[in-house]
C-alpha cells in the first residue's frame, strides 16, 4: 500500500492539463449523450468558481456555443458584473446583463428582509446595510448567526440573530439566486443549451447552495474539485489576474461578506485541507499542524464539517416519490 503523504497544501496539487482534458472531454460528451443540447449556458459573477466553468465550457465546446449571463441586483458588488464582462471578453464569448432587481422588488425578496432587520435592530431603514455572520463552529459550539447593519453614517451594529429572523432573511435572500437560476433557465430553453452550476467541492459537500437556486443545473464541471484547485486552474488558464486574485465573497449582502464569515469555519485554504484530511483519514492533531490550529480546534471543524453534511442532506436529495415509476430510467 502507499505511504500515505505528509498533510499540507501539496496534497492538493494536481495536474492541471490532464484534469482540463478529462473535465472538458466529459463535458463533450454529456452534452451529447445525456442531455442533448447543444451548448451553455454560464452564469458569470466574476468569481472564481463560475470563471473556471466558462473556460472550461469554451475549452470543451469553443466560444460560439456558451453563453454569459451577468445577474446584478441591488445590493450586487460593483466589482461582480465589471469581471464579469472581462471574462466573457476574454474568453471571446456572446453575454448580456439582465439587472434582477426589478423581479426581487416585485416578489417581496427586499420588503421580508427588511422587515425581519427591522425586529432586531428597529431603526434600520433606507441606507443601511447588512449582512449576516457565522460563530461557534471553530469553537465546538452549535452554529448560530450574528445580524450586522451599517448606518448610512458608517456606525456599525451587531447582535445575534433569533432563528425565525434568521430563516426570514435567508429565505428572501435565497430569491436572489433562484430568479438568476429562473432567467439562465429561461436562455437555455431558448437556445437549446445547458445550463451550468458552478459549486466547488467544499460547497457542495457542505451544501452551501439555495435549492433550485445555484444548486439547480444541467452540469457541474468542478463539484469534485477543491477550492484550492479551482484557483490553480484559473492561473493555468491564465484568467485575467483580477479573476485569479478574487477574494471569495457571496456578493449576497450589501456589506462585504466573505464565505468564511457566512458559513466556513476557516477561511478557504484551510477548510480544503481540512475536508481533504477529514475524507482521507487523518487525525485532527495532524490536521492542527498542517494548519496551525490547536487539536481540540481541528476535531471541533471535523465535527462542524460532518454536522454540516447531515443539516444539509436535504439540499442532495432528489424529488423523493412514494413509489417508484420504474419504467422511468435516470
Amino acid at each position: 500500500m502507499a505511504a500515505r503523504k505528509p498533510l499540507d497544501a501539496s496534497v492538493l496539487e494536481m495536474d492541471n492539463d490532464r484534469v482540463i482534458e478529462t473535465i472538458t472531454t466529459r463535458l463533450r460528451s454529456i452534452l451529447a449523450k445525456d442531455v442533448g443540447r447543444r451548448g451553455f449556458v454560464c452564469a458569470m459573477s466574476g468569481g472564481i468558481d463560475s470563471s473556471v466553468s466558462s473556460a472550461l465550457c469554451v475549452k470543451a465546446l469553443g466560444k460560439d456555443k456558451v453563453y454569459g449571463l451577468m445577474l446584478p441586483e441591488r445590493d450586487s458588488s460593483g466589482f461582480s458584473t465589471a469581471r464579469g464582462r472581462q471574462l466573457a471578453e476574454h474568453l471571446g464569448i456572446r453575454y448580456e446583463v439582465f439587472d434582477i432587481a426589478p423581479a426581487l422588488e416585485g416578489i417581496g425578496c427586499y420588503q421580508w428582509r427588511d422587515e425581519a432587520i427591522r425586529k432586531v435592530f428597529p431603526e434600520y431603514g433606507e441606507g443601511w446595510k447588512n449582512k449576516i455572520v457565522i460563530s461557534g463552529g471553530l469553537e465546538g459550539q452549535i452554529n448560530h448567526f450574528q445580524l450586522v447593519v451599517q448606518s448610512p453614517q458608517g456606525e456599525t451594529r451587531q447582535a445575534r440573530l433569533p432563528l425565525p429572523e434568521y430563516l426570514q432573511i435567508v429565505a428572501a435572500t435565497n430569491h436572489k439566486q433562484r430568479i438568476r437560476k429562473t432567467v439562465e433557465y429561461f436562455h437555455a430553453d431558448r437556445l437549446n443549451y445547458a445550463v451550468i452550476g458552478t459549486p466547488n467541492r467544499l460547497e457542495y459537500d457542505q451544501g452551501f447552495f439555495v435549492k433550485n437556486g445555484d444548486g439547480s443545473a444541467d452540469v457541474k464541471p468542478i463539484a469534485h474539485l477543491y477550492k484550492t484547485q479551482v484557483y490553480a486552474l484559473a492561473r493555468h488558464m491564465q484568467l485575467p489576474k483580477e479573476i485569479c486574485e478574487a477574494i471569495p465573497t457571496t456578493d449576497t449582502y450589501s456589506l462585504a461578506q466573505g464565505q468564511d464569515e457566512f458559513y466556513f469555519a476557516l477561511p478557504y485554504q484551510q477548510m480544503d485541507i481540512a475536508l481533504y484530511a477529514l475524507n482521507h483519514g487523518y487525525s485532527s492533531e495532524e490536521l492542527a499542524a498542517a494548519i496551525n490550529i490547536t487539536p481540540q480546534q481541528a476535531a471541533n471543524v471535523y465535527r462542524d464539517i460532518e454536522a454540516k453534511r447531515r443539516a444539509t442532506r436535504y439540499m442532495h436529495l432528489r424529488p423523493q416519490l412514494v413509489e417508484p415509476v420504474n419504467e422511468i430510467k435516470v
